[in-house]
C-alpha cells in the first residue's frame, strides 16, 4: 500500500502494482480518524478497469466515471447556495478533462483499436 494524498480528514492509498499500461487499478479513500471512533473506516474503494475490455471484459470503472461524479457534484453546488468562482473554474477543468478523454476514445474507435493494447 502506498499513500498518494492526505488531507486532515482522509488519505488515499494505492493498493496494487501497476498493470499492463503502467497504471494502478485499486485505490482506497480512508478516514484519518478525525472525530471518528473507527480509524480504519474506508470511505471508498475504487477499482479501475484492468486490461483491455475486448480481452478481459468490463471489470472496473474508468476515470471518466469518476470525473462524471465530480462534475455532477460541482454542478449541484453551483446550482445551490455554495456557488462560487472557484467551483466554476474547477467544474470547467473537470469538463475539459472529460472532453479530452472522450475525444481520445473516439479517436481510438475510429482507428479500430479501442478496447485493446494497441496504439
Amino acid at each position: 500500500m502506498r499513500e498518494i494524498a492526505r488531507n486532515p480528514k482522509s488519505s488515499i492509498a494505492v493498493l496494487d502494482e501497476p498493470g499492463q499500461g503502467g497504471a494502478h487499478h485499486r485505490y482506497q479513500v480512508l478516514s484519518n480518524n478525525i472525530g471518528s471512533n473507527d480509524p480504519s473506516a474506508v470511505f471508498a474503494d475504487v477499482v479501475f478497469q484492468n486490461g483491455p475490455v475486448k480481452e478481459f471484459g468490463v471489470n472496473g470503472c474508468h476515470q471518466e466515471d469518476l470525473l462524471a461524479i465530480v462534475i455532477d457534484r460541482l454542478r449541484c453546488f453551483q446550482n445551490g447556495p455554495f456557488a462560487c468562482r472557484e467551483n466554476a473554474l474547477a467544474l470547467t477543468k473537470c469538463e475539459e478533462a472529460l472532453h479530452w478523454l472522450e475525444h481520445r476514445t473516439r479517436q481510438r474507435q475510429l482507428r479500430g483499436v479501442e478496447g485493446t493494447n494497441r496504439k
